[in-house]
């Protein structure tokens, strides 16, 4: 079985149907129990309860990167092979990253303003982050700009190749610049900077949990595109009439 048969929309409502209750299940346990475990993991020596907002700020920002990158690569299936069902999931994703990113800069200055004393500063890797946002909302404006859908999918797979950049800056900002307010990666493996167990497996819960959260409202979006797109082609047929 190719992968290529879920760009056929009838094989992809079929299949994501059957799956979504189970994402949906999977997203609200891994969430609240991740959440919920977190929030309860005890102080730390040097950050006190401030600590706990990592539970919220590292899983949405991790998801705000990603998911442009999964917008990136659905662009270009639509750019090289044509699959509507690609360009919808691009469309459909954009809304879900543009909040995970408004929730990592919304945290990270909760975070950022006791421990800096300051909610924000023109740090190269909070500066990536910014633009990365107004990428996002650049993105969908351009979606609700053009009338012709695939005219509009083939203007944002461009931007969406142009955001990619910043995104991918975002990503490896804490290796690319030394300098700045940020901290160095919250999951390092190297030695002494490694996460306490204490804190590291309820963030690995809820990264799960908000991974699968996006896959749902992922799968929930996408098809309300395909039946808003199957909507929009009976009405026309209708008019033509």
């Amino acid at each position: 079985m190719s992968i290529w048969e879920y760009a056929n929309p009838v094989k992809f409502m079929r299949t994501s149907g059957a799956a979504l209750p189970f994402v949906v299940a999977g997203a609200a346990l891994c969430t609240v129990v991740g959440l919920v475990w977190g929030f309860l993991t005890p102080l730390d020596y040097k950050q006190g309860s401030t600590v706990k907002i990592i539970f919220l700020h590292v899983p949405a920002a991790l998801m705000a990167i990603n998911i442009w990158l999964m917008m990136l690569v659905a662009s270009l299936i639509w750019l090289i092979r044509r699959h509507h069902v690609s360009a919808l999931a691009a469309k459909a994703a954009a809304p879900v990253g543009a909040v995970m990113t408004l929730i990592a800069l919304m945290t990270g200055a909760i975070w950022g303003q006791p421990m800096w004393g300051t909610w924000w500063e023109w740090d190269p890797r909070l500066t990536s982050f910014l633009v990365l946002f107004l990428f996002y909302l650049g993105y969908m404006a351009l979606w609700g700009a053009v009338e012709d859908a695939d005219s509009a999918a083939d203007l944002t797979g461009v931007l969406c190749l142009v955001g990619s950049v910043f995104a991918i800056l975002s990503r490896y900002a804490v290796n690319f610049w030394n300098q700045g307010l940020h901290q160095g990666a919250s999951l390092s493996l190297a030695p002494g900077e490694r996460m306490s167990a204490v804190y590291r497996y309820p963030l690995y819960l809820t990264m799960l949990g908000f991974f699968l959260l996006f896959l749902a409202l992922l799968l929930i979006r996408t098809r309300t595109e395909i039946r808003r797109r199957r909507l929009a082609a009976l009405l026309a047929r209708e008019n033509r009439r």
